[in-house]
C-alpha cells in the first residue's frame, strides 16, 4: 500500500502519531520528527511530500485553539516574519529535488543544535525590541528558504520566539499561524513542482488521522506544563532534532554517489 510494505506503513503511522503528540504538547517539531524518521526508509522528496497535509491540518487546529480573534492578532504581530516565509517558500521549493539531501539536513540541523544547546547552557540570546522587525525579516527569509526545500520552516521562528521570551500561549498561536500559512504555501508550491502528486498525496492524506489523534493527546499534556517546563522541553527537543538531522546528513554524505 502506497508503495510501502506493512511494517514500514505501520512505522509511518506510529511516527506520525508520536510527532502529533509532541506538536500538541509544545507546538512544533512534527515535520522535523517525521522527516528525520521517515527519511530512514523513504527518500527525502517522498518524506517532504508525506508531511505536507498532516502539518497543514494540525496547524489549522493549533492556530484556532483560542479562537479567531487571538489568531488574527498574532498574524498582525508577526506579519514581517510571516510575509517572508510566504514569499520565500515558493522560491526555494523549485530547488527541492535539485539540492543534495545531505546539505538540506545539515543546513537545518547545525544552527538549530548550536542555538538550542547555547540556550540550555544558560546563555542568553535575547533580541532587543527595537531590532524585532529586522529579526522577523531575517528569520522569515531563512525559514522560507529552508522550508521550500525541506518542508521545515519552524526552527527560525522558534529562535525568534525564544529570544524575545514570547509567552507560552502566544508562542503556541504564533507557531500555529506561521506554520499553517507556510504549509499552505508549501502545498501550492509542491503541487506545481510535482513533488506532491497522485502517488504521494494519498499517503500524506492518510497520515492526517494519526497526526490529529496524537495532537489531541499532546494538548492534554501541554495544559499541564508551566512556562519554564515548556521552554526547557522546547529547547531539549530542538537539540535532539538538530543532532538527528546532522546524523542523517553525515549518513547521506557518506553514501557512494
Amino acid at each position: 500500500m502506497f508503495g510501502l510494505d506493512p511494517p514500514h506503513l505501520a512505522m509511518a503511522l506510529a511516527i506520525t502519531l508520536f510527532s502529533g503528540f509532541v506538536k500538541g504538547a509544545i507546538g512544533f517539531a512534527m515535520p522535523m520528527i517525521m522527516l528525520s524518521a521517515l527519511g530512514s526508509f523513504l527518500s527525502a522528496p517522498q518524506a517532504v511530500a508525506a508531511v505536507i497535509l498532516p502539518v497543514l491540518v494540525t496547524n489549522i487546529r493549533q492556530a484556532l485553539r483560542q479562537g479567531w480573534g487571538p489568531a488574527l492578532q498574532v498574524s498582525r504581530d508577526y506579519r514581517w516574519h510571516l510575509g517572508m516565509v510566504v514569499l520565500f517558500i515558493p522560491i526555494s521549493a523549485f530547488f527541492a529535488t535539485r539540492v543534495p539531501q545531505w546539505l538540506m539536513y545539515a543546513a537545518i540541523g547545525l544552527p538549530v543544535t548550536l542555538y538550542a544547546g547555547w540556550q540550555l547552557a544558560g546563555r542568553s540570546l535575547a533580541l532587543p525590541l527595537h531590532h524585532r522587525r529586522r529579526a522577523e525579516i531575517v528569520t522569515g527569509i531563512i525559514g522560507g528558504l529552508i522550508g521550500g526545500i525541506s518542508g521545515i520552516w519552524g526552527p527560525p521562528l522558534l529562535v525568534l520566539l525564544l529570544s524575545i521570551h514570547a509567552p507560552k500561549d502566544e508562542q503556541m498561536r504564533a507557531q500555529g499561524v506561521v506554520f499553517f500559512i507556510g504549509a499552505l504555501a508549501l502545498l501550492v508550491a509542491h503541487l506545481q513542482s510535482g513533488l506532491l502528486n497522485a502517488q504521494t498525496l494519498p499517503f500524506s492524506a492518510l497520515l492526517v488521522l494519526p497526526a490529529m489523534l496524537g495532537m489531541t493527546l499532546g494538548n492534554m499534556a501541554h495544559d499541564r506544563l508551566d512556562i519554564s517546563q515548556f521552554r526547557h522541553w522546547t529547547l531539549l527537543l530542538l537539540v535532539l532534532t538538530g543532532l538527528n538531522m546532522l546524523r542523517r546528513a553525515l549518513e547521506l554524505l557518506g553514501r557512494p554517489v
